[in-house]
């Protein structure tokens, strides 16, 4: 890069707005409204969040609150910061962009293998697969692929020897989480 040339900062700006729109959905259904939940989103889900069971409440005002720390360490990304705030960062960045890309590579793949046959679901939850395949598998994959994208921006745009190593670290711990939940069946 130039001195004149601007850093890029569109995946950031990205990750972001995904972290802070996808946030607003756990806001709205942890008040018990189900409004775009209810055939795109697992009946039984749906219920808990219908009847405001307190543990779910918690989990969707949780995930709510992740969502837009992950939008706030997008924004911290688009410019440098102190070594020791950048290395959280770009911790944060990894991780994050390791644990989307599984959740929706997730998605993507019960999908297709849905689609063609190797997985079959009832009838009546055809429709809440193709949502899984087509808005919440390519909607987690956007997310962590401008995550990745801001992370690896920020580390270029550095002269910090090894900060890389902290994405790394980051992008396994999130690897290890994702691993841990597909196995409890939570994810």
């Amino acid at each position: 890069m130039t001195l004149t040339e601007p850093p890029v900062r569109w995946p950031g700006r990205l990750a972001a707005t995904w972290g802070i729109l996808f946030a607003i959905p756990s806001f709205v259904w942890a008040t018990g409204s189900t409004v775009g939940a209810d055939s795109t989103v697992s009946p039984g889900l749906v219920q808990l969040a219908r009847d405001r069971v307190p543990w779910f409440v918690a989990v969707l005002l949780a995930t709510g609150a992740l969502k837009l720390f992950g939008g706030i360490v997008a924004l911290g990304l688009l410019k440098p910061r102190s070594r020791w705030l950048g290395r959280a960062l770009v911790f944060c960045g990894g991780g994050a962009a390791i644990l989307l890309l599984w959740h929706g590579g997730l998605f993507v793949v019960q999908g297709v293998a849905t689609k063609i046959g190797l997985v079959t679901v009832p009838a009546e939850a055809t429709t809440l697969s193709n949502w899984y395949l087509y808005l919440w598998g390519p909607w987690f994959l956007l997310g962590g692929l401008a995550f990745a994208g801001a992370s690896a921006l920020y580390v270029r745009n550095r002269d910090e020897r090894r900060l890389w190593l902290f994405g790394v670290v980051g992008a396994g711990g999130g690897l290890a989480v994702s691993l841990v939940v597909t196995v409890l069946g939570i994810g």
